[in-house]
């Protein structure tokens, strides 16, 4: 899976496939294999390796700021913010380059709180289109580009699973 974050302004790139139980995450030009374990209902413990470097355990929170589809990760005691602009399907990086369409999907399993748009609606880079509640957080998934909206997948209060199509903007 593929998603682009906003976090302290500035949007990062996000690559995860999960393998045998762990996940490998490449954050822009950086990579890293985690093993989580849940230790609370948003406390996660992690050990993180970053290419050949040294495990590290890392203990991590997430947690919904109320009224906003933004979240907080406070990670060994320092907190950040972001959001999740969007979730790309196709070839890494096709949605946000501007070629082809833009199918923005579920990026975990959860339920659809609110959708933002319809068909035929103009949208401009960074709109909300849908909002999915998942882990109790409420996210709220974006236009990656300007476009108009084909098809909307998705009703308000259905339950999807990671990788569904929730939106196609052309």
């Amino acid at each position: 899976m593929e998603f682009d974050l906003e976090i302290g302004g500035r949007v990062r790139r996000l690559h995860v496939d999960r393998r045998d139980g762990r996940y490998h995450v490449a954050v822009d030009d950086r990579s890293f294999d985690v093993d989580p374990r849940a230790v609370g209902r948003e406390t996660l413990s992690l050990l993180v390796q970053e290419g050949d470097g040294p495990v590290k355990s890392v203990e991590a929170t997430v947690t919904s700021r109320p009224g906003s589809a933004a979240f907080e990760v406070s990670i060994d005691g320092h907190a950040l913010v972001g959001t999740l602009v969007s979730r790309f399907g196709g070839r890494a990086g096709e949605a946000a380059a501007g070629a082809g369409p833009q199918q923005v999907t579920a990026p975990m399993p959860g339920k659809v709180v609110r959708v933002l748009v319809v068909p035929g609606d103009a949208v401009e880079p960074r709109q909300g289109l849908v909002v999915i509640e998942a882990m109790k957080m409420e996210n709220e998934l974006r236009a990656g580009r300007a476009g108009r909206v084909k098809a909307v997948r998705v009703v308000e209060g259905q339950s999807v699973e990671a990788g569904a199509p929730l939106v196609l903007v052309e």
